[in-house]
């Protein structure tokens, strides 16, 4: 074996061995700052990298960068309906998530007062439900779901599996029928919704968490006694108009029940956004819905009115 050979054939083997070690430290996560490479090791290392290891980084930090709901398949968890929906027709809806193992998951921790959250949306953003499913003993989830007009839905399942990290993952449901889609609703500022009126100030700005503060009222007076809901006083799904990217909304801790409910949301880029705002008044829970623009579409500013459910 000639010199060039010998020495592709060790390059080789470090960035197979450099590989292993990526993907055992995936799995294991992060433990503590890892020691300082010797010269030689940073020389090899940087090799490895240049043949493979520059690939798999790349490929590591565009899934890190995904939003959720793009995927219905994610580190191992895929989302499965396994119901078939009639345009007007209520369904007992029924799905599993499956994990690495391809079983259905049957552990999960709560968060915001549930194992899993259910958002159901039409393609054109024009409907909106945040259902709670029930599952069984053997990882089946089933739950009341009616979809009024044929088309193109999308459902989201999130959910954190036992000892996981929380994931978002999004399928596409169609109803048969004839199919017109329906303009985005246009940027606002206030929703009305069951004679509530709910105002929204913030803006979104990208790549960094946006204050949203959101206001309740009724019959022009301030809604004082919001009661919780999902361990908040509201609670705030955002989508990104045109791909349907689920984007995780925290909310702020308050000891008032209203009138103001404040979150914070970061967007991944410009362009328009729905926000769902869910809350629960005098025992029933209500959802306003704005349009909101983030910095860089370059478009015009909010009109005066909204679009309430």
């Amino acid at each position: 074996m000639n010199a060039a050979t010998k020495l592709g054939a060790y390059v080789l083997g470090l960035a197979v061995v450099f590989g292993g070690a990526l993907g055992v430290g995936n799995a294991v996560g992060e433990v503590g700052p890892a020691p300082a490479k010797s010269e030689h090791e940073a020389t090899h290392s940087a090799s490895a990298a240049d043949s493979d290891g520059g690939h798999a980084e790349a490929t590591a930090t565009a899934q890190d960068d995904t939003p959720g709901g793009l995927q219905v398949s994610e580190n191992g968890y895929t989302l499965n309906p396994l119901t078939t929906v009639k345009p007007g027709e209520p369904t007992d809806f029924r799905f599993t998530v499956t994990g690495p193992d391809g079983r259905p998951v049957t552990d999960y921790q709560v968060e915001h007062d549930k194992k899993l959250h259910f958002i159901v949306v039409s393609r054109d953003l024009g409907s909106f439900q945040h259902l709670h499913p029930v599952q069984d003993g053997d990882g089946v989830w089933s739950v009341k779901l009616t979809l009024a007009d044929p088309g193109a839905y999308r459902a989201f399942a999130d959910f954190a599996p036992a000892g996981g990290s929380g994931l978002t993952l999004g399928a596409d449901l169609l109803v048969a029928g004839d199919y017109a889609p329906k303009p985005l609703p246009r940027v606002a500022r206030t929703a009305t919704v069951d004679g509530y009126a709910v105002s929204l100030a913030g803006d979104l700005v990208p790549g960094q968490a946006s204050k949203l503060t959101l206001s309740v009222s009724k019959d022009g007076r301030p809604v004082t006694d919001l009661q919780p809901y999902l361990g908040a006083y509201g609670h705030l799904v955002a989508l990104r108009a045109g791909d349907l990217a689920y984007l995780h909304v925290h909310p702020e801790e308050s000891v008032k029940a209203g009138p103001e409910i404040t979150f914070y949301a970061e967007v991944p880029s410009g362009g328009e956004y729905r926000l769902f705002l869910d809350f629960q008044h005098d025992g029933k829970v209500r959802t306003a819905d704005f349009t909101a623009r983030a910095a860089g579409a370059g478009a015009a500013q909010p009109g005066a009115d909204g679009h309430g459910h």
